[in-house]
């Protein structure tokens, strides 16, 4: 027994495809830095991107949200002042 086949398989024409053009983009440092001040907070915010809650604690380089979990790092902020945040309230052990 044969099945039948579909109209629209039989009367579709062959596609041809169109080759893809690739297009080159520049790994530069101006280029993260734009794109990672788009990301980052630029001041710190008093309410979480995320969920809205104020219930958040500030750090040198991150606001954390203690509701959600939400880390966001601030955009201008050393990490250098939050690493001896981090050494001197005992999040890490120094090493």
């Amino acid at each position: 027994m044969k099945h039948a086949r579909n109209a629209k398989n039989e009367a579709a024409p062959a596609r041809k495809s169109e080759p893809a053009t690739a297009q080159v983009v520049p790994l530069t440092a101006e280029r993260f830095l734009e794109s990672a001040a788009k990301r980052f907070p630029a001041e710190r915010p008093d309410r979480c991107s995320k969920c809205g809650s104020t219930f958040i604690k500030h750090e040198p380089a991150f606001v954390h949200c203690r509701y959600c979990g939400k880390i966001a790092r601030l955009a201008n902020a050393s990490l250098a002042d939050q690493e001896i945040f981090e050494l001197r309230s005992g999040l890490r052990i120094a090493s």
